[in-house]
């Protein structure tokens, strides 16, 4: 029988690991021609998790278990855990419960056909309709900023070829954007829409610098243009600097008793070129960030503890 292997990262998930192991395994077990693992990868946390993991551990064998030695984040910690699966093609969910475990079945079925990568896309969601109009915002902009077509609504909840996870293993990137990575690759990639459901147990574990460094790390990994931008405006601006001056020279020359420059294009001038020169260094600081990143090649995540491997 051909083994899929299952991951889910945990983090302070008390109110979710159960309820998520039950219904994976109420689909699993209709599919009978196959052979499973469940890898949960848990990121240090600091309520009831690790102890309910043990327990999920010591009650069926086919569930494994990595504890961080501390949180590793929701970047390095899943990349991790897909390099220790062992199935032919592995099955990647979050654990709060809003990757349906029903869609199993239809990953499947794309896989058996001959997709190495199928993916659950977001065609609708149960959170306010403000932070989805952002998120589509969002997949647009990088889209067409991307150097590859990047797929909108995406989350990395999906099923992965074995050869793709080891190509990601020769990668060997120490901080991964696998959503872009994908398409990066080049696969015949699926798509099984479905309507994402709200939390409904526990806080999520999302922040505000979180999303902004999955955020940033979307456009620095798969795009060069803001670099690019940042050149051409300066070039624009440096050019129309130097027509305004022009321009101001020879009209002091003409008017020289009567052309009182004042304050206000100074003042003005000095904010424009400060705020230009401010964001873009901030763009160019990014773009250095992942670069530090990978010279540093720091491993995905330190373990503490494996169990049932």
């Amino acid at each position: 029988m051909k083994r899929i292997s299952i991951i889910s990262p945990t983090f302070n998930e008390e109110e979710n690991v159960e309820e998520l192991y039950r219904q994976v395994t109420a689909v699993t077990d209709t599919l009978t021609n196959y052979e499973w693992e469940f890898i949960f990868i848990d990121n240090a946390s600091t309520d009831a998790t690790p102890k309910i993991l043990r327990k999920l551990a010591a009650a069926d064998k086919r569930v494994k278990v990595i504890l961080n030695t501390r949180n590793f984040g929701q970047i390095r910690s899943p990349s991790y855990a897909m390099l220790q699966a062992t199935g032919e093609a592995v099955i990647t969910m979050v654990s709060d419960l809003q990757d349906p475990p029903t869609l199993i079945p239809a990953f499947l079925e794309k896989w058996e056909v001959g997709y190495p990568i199928v993916l659950g896309q977001k065609i609708a969601a149960e959170e306010s309709r403000v932070f989805y109009l952002l998120r589509t915002a969002y997949y647009t902009l990088v889209r067409r900023l991307s150097d590859v077509q990047l797929i909108d609504h995406v989350t990395g909840f999906g099923i992965y070829d074995r050869k793709v996870i080891e190509v990601f293993r020769k990668i060997d990137d120490p901080y991964p954007y696998n959503r872009g990575l994908i398409c990066d690759l080049g696969y015949d990639i699926a798509r099984i829409p479905y309507r994402q459901p709200e939390r409904k147990r526990g806080l999520t574990k999302n922040n505000f610098y979180s999303l902004y460094d999955i955020a940033m790390l979307g456009i620095t990994s798969h795009s060069k243009i803001p670099l690019r931008m940042a050149t051409l405006i300066g070039f624009a601006l440096a050019l129309m600097s130097l027509l305004v001056a022009i321009g101001y020279f020879f009209y002091k020359l003409l008017f020289w008793n009567n052309f009182p420059v004042g304050q206000a294009p100074v003042v003005i001038g000095l904010f424009l070129f400060s705020s230009v020169q401010l964001f873009f260094t901030g763009v160019l600081g990014e773009y250095i960030a992942a670069i530090h990143t990978q010279v540093l090649h720091r491993p995905l995540v330190i373990e503490k503890e494996r169990i049932n491997f």
